[in-house]
């Protein structure tokens, strides 16, 4: 949210430079994230400064021109040739000096020294135009003749530079969506904190005087839980055109685009008040009735936009007598109802809508308008006449309009401020320091707050209806200490803390552990939404859709479900860094899974690794056309398994399951570790992802199990060396790695310490289509003595024999 420093003084006196004002809002809770300073007139007029015409004749090579001679305060006067026609000895005016920048229209215009039809020119004198002060340029501006030369234009003509602060605004704070209610809140501060005493400024109503019309809209409330309050009036001989000054310069400072007199007030008072306002033309509405009420669904609906929208059944609608629609109630008007140049009446709107129905419409059609984002988080109920009644004597007195006689306000179930009662020691406990009662009081009262004693421990506070989150004795304590400040809490001294115990592995730090191992080895993390679109599932056949968990998301109905895995979630990261050139990937994931199962939900911890891309950027000194493979990420898996103690996991070789073309899962004790893959290619396809994705998803809370299952031990470095043998195996083709693991280690494990796989040999021409070759290093030691070749060539014949027997192995000599 944007707010301006020249419009909160139009309320308060604040003797402050914008950064103390950004320092005292942020200080309440509204995070100033950024002050940008605005200029009254681009370039500030600098080099423009008033001066007297001493001397005036015509040019002698032009009649439209005149030479003049120009005092402008100091030094010797200047000789200015002018061609405005009402230029004349004796007048004062406004002279842009040699050097000065001047924006016509966007275009940068330099003044400089030059001759015009052979007649020196030292500067020019402004007509209103040139200067950016309105459109005016018939003649050069005359100034009173009681101005001084010399005066800087900007001082002379008072302009005041603007500074917009950028507000961080949180979702809760319904009460500060506009310039009166971040104005109401700092003057709370300040009554509070810095002993202000001036008056509010309230904004001006008094120009709202009703006239007779002959043209009045009635108004039917057929949809009365959607719409709790709608009020309105006529306004007849509207002239449409531009806008006041002040109120552009106002609007421009926040970056509202002005448009006209009417729209531009409408957009003041949503932007002053916090409360969004609609004008109808009048002679648009059939049979002169609104009727507020929800249409079948799929009718259509042209926006202001131009789109023709179809309407959804629940939307609420601002309709004609004919039940045509006009505007989608709080979110986006219609193309054939609105306010052109030709509009000669209006119908004024301010209302109130229910915050769910608006929030639901404005996501369901993509129209996150300001009007919207007000409603949704819940505007106001009772300032919607006020508002309505400020914007009609703007009109009135703005665009010379008659304001009818008949103010519509329909208002079955009046909305009462909500009370709450609030415990004098509840607060001192919550916020950590004494508050006497009487300073809670004085927060409370600055803040509008009605209080009512309830007994000598407790109070009864209305709580106004802008605050319609404020509705608990705690979110009042949190007013509280807003408006006290957090920094005039005291810090303690001495800090008490109790000794805890937890069961081995502590679960943060073993999350630490991986997460840091993973770093050090360059990956990234990632964190990605908890909801998913359903969408994405319709062809994961290893999913049941009647195990997913929906839930009714409001902000984005898209995101309609709870990830039931962490791999469409974590490809969605993928796809989001290749859109932006990040194609070298290694990214892992912290996150929950979410499955409805029978009656209950399971809720389950994994961590998720994704590599993608090249294995190396580009060097001389490696092969950077390699690709990543399956076995880079099991690489990694098992590295990651390894630092935190789980070692010799079994491994279960699979194919076409669960989104991957091929993988293994890793277990310790039959339970599964961790599963890894290739991503199927028509996966990736459908998320839209250009490369081979390799992914591993490793159950969190069984690798916390088996942890703590097993006991590390430390032992002595050997003090004799070790011994290494290769052998070469012919092999058939599905043969894993592992299995010859599993049979070395089962043949010896007292002297066998590693066993290494260090070459892959294939051909059909010599070894044959279904047989492949494995160059295995074995690594013997032993801790007590040196080895001698015959212990080693007695375990290396075991090995052999159960090669050969167990898998039909060929020892290549």
């Amino acid at each position: 949210m944007k707010l301006s420093i020249n419009w909160l003084k139009r309320y308060l006196d604040l003797p402050y430079s914008a950064s103390e004002i950004g320092e005292m809002l942020t200080l309440i809770g509204l995070e100033t994230e950024g002050i940008e300073q605005v200029e009254a007139i681009r370039g500030g007029l600098k080099g423009v400064v008033t001066g007297e015409v001493l001397k005036c004749w015509k040019h002698p090579d032009a009649d439209k021109l005149s030479v003049t001679e120009v005092f402008v305060g100091e030094g010797d006067s200047l000789q200015i040739v002018c061609g405005a026609p009402n230029v004349a000895e004796g007048q004062k005016v406004l002279v842009a000096t040699i050097g000065t920048k001047l924006y016509i229209e966007d275009k940068e215009l330099v003044i400089k020294k030059g001759k015009i039809r052979g007649v020196e020119s030292q500067g020019m004198i402004c007509a209103e135009d040139e200067l950016g002060l309105g459109h005016d340029h018939s003649g050069i501006m005359v100034l009173p003749q009681d101005t001084q030369p010399g005066i800087p234009a900007a001082q002379f003509l008072q302009l005041e530079d603007d500074y917009v602060l950028e507000i961080g605004l949180t979702p809760n704070r319904s009460d500060a969506t506009s310039q009166l209610g971040v104005a109401r809140d700092l003057l709370a501060f300040l009554k509070v904190n810095k002993g202000y005493d001036q008056d509010f400024s309230e904004p001006e109503v008094s120009g709202f005087i009703t006239e007779k019309s002959s043209l009045n809209i009635r108004v039917e409330l057929e949809n009365k839980a959607d719409c709790k309050r709608y009020a309105g009036l006529t306004l007849t001989n509207v002239q449409v055109k531009e806008s006041p000054e002040w109120l552009k310069k106002l609007l421009k400072a926040i970056d509202v685009k002005p448009i006209n007199n009417i729209v531009d007030i409408t957009n003041f008072i949503l932007h002053e008040y916090g409360q969004p306002l609609h004008a109808f033309d009048a002679d648009k509405i059939q049979n002169g009735l609104i009727r507020v009420k929800n249409l079948p669904s799929g009718t259509l609906f042209t926006t202001l936009d131009g789109s023709e929208r179809k309407i959804h059944a629940e939307d609420l609608m601002i309709c004609d007598g004919e039940s045509q629609p006009l505007c989608m109630a709080g979110v986006y008007g219609g193309l054939h109802s609105g306010v052109t140049s030709e509009t000669k009446n209006i119908f004024l709107e301010s209302a109130y809508f229910e915050p769910s129905v608006i929030r639901r419409t404005s996501t369901r059609h993509n129209l996150r308008t300001d009007a919207a984002r007000i409603f949704e988080k819940g505007a106001d109920p009772n300032i919607a006449v006020t508002a309505l009644k400020r914007a009609a004597a703007l009109i009135r007195e703005w665009a010379q309009a008659t304001i009818s006689d008949e103010l519509v306000d329909i208002y079955p179930t009046e909305i009462q401020p909500a009370e709450v009662r609030l415990y004098y020691h509840r607060v001192n406990k919550i916020i950590g320091t004494v508050i006497p009662p009487e300073d809670v009081h004085k927060i409370l009262m600055a803040m509008n707050m009605v209080i009512t004693p309830a007994d000598k421990e407790s109070i009864i506070v209305r709580v106004p209806t802008n605050k319609c989150d404020v509705i608990r004795e705690i979110d009042l304590i949190e007013e509280i200490i807003r408006i006290y400040g957090l920094n005039r809490i005291p810090v303690p001294s001495r800090v008490s803390s109790t000794i805890s115990h937890t069961e081995k592995p502590e679960k943060n730090i073993l999350k630490e552990q991986v997460s840091q191992h993973l770093t050090a080895n360059g990956f990234n993390e990632i964190m990605g939404l908890s909801l998913v679109e359903s969408q994405l599932y319709k062809d994961q056949t290893h999913l049941d859709p009647d195990s997913f968990v929906f839930i009714n998301n409001t902000s984005n109905i898209h995101l309609d479900i709870m990830r039931p895995d962490m791999l469409i979630s974590g490809m969605i990261s993928v796809l989001h860094n290749q859109n932006r050139q990040q194609h070298q990937l290694q990214l892992y994931e912290f996150g929950k899974t979410y499955r409805r199962e029978e009656d209950s939900f399971a809720e389950s911890e994994f961590f998720s690794i994704f590599m993608a891309g090249k294995r190396f950027n580009e060097s001389w000194l490696e092969d950077s056309r390699r690709e990543k493979s399956f076995f880079d990420i099991k690489r990694a898996v098992l590295s990651t398994l390894n630092a935190v103690g789980v070692r010799h996991p079994e491994e279960e070789v699979f194919e076409h399951e669960e989104s991957m073309v091929y993988g293994i899962r890793l277990k310790y004790q039959g339970k599964i570790l961790a599963t890894m893959g290739a991503v199927e290619a028509a996966l990736c396809k459908q998320m839209g992802l250009k490369s081979k994705i390799f992914f591993a998803q490793l159950a969190f809370d069984e690798i916390i199990k088996a942890v703590r299952e097993i006991n590390i031990t430390t032992r002595e470095i050997s003090r004799y060396p070790s011994v290494r043998r290769d052998l070469a195996l012919v092999i058939p083709r599905h043969v894993t790695f592992h299995q010859i693991e599993e049979a070395a280690r089962s043949v010896d494990k007292r002297i066998l310490k590693q066993i290494g796989l260090f070459d892959v040999y294939e051909s059909k021409d010599q070894l044959g289509s279904d047989k492949k070759s494995y160059a295995v290093s074995f690594t013997f030691e032993n801790t007590q003595k040196t080895l001698n070749d015959k212990e080693i060539d007695f375990v290396m014949g075991k090995l052999t024999a159960a090669f050969e027997s167990q898998m039909g192995a060929v020892i290549r000599k």
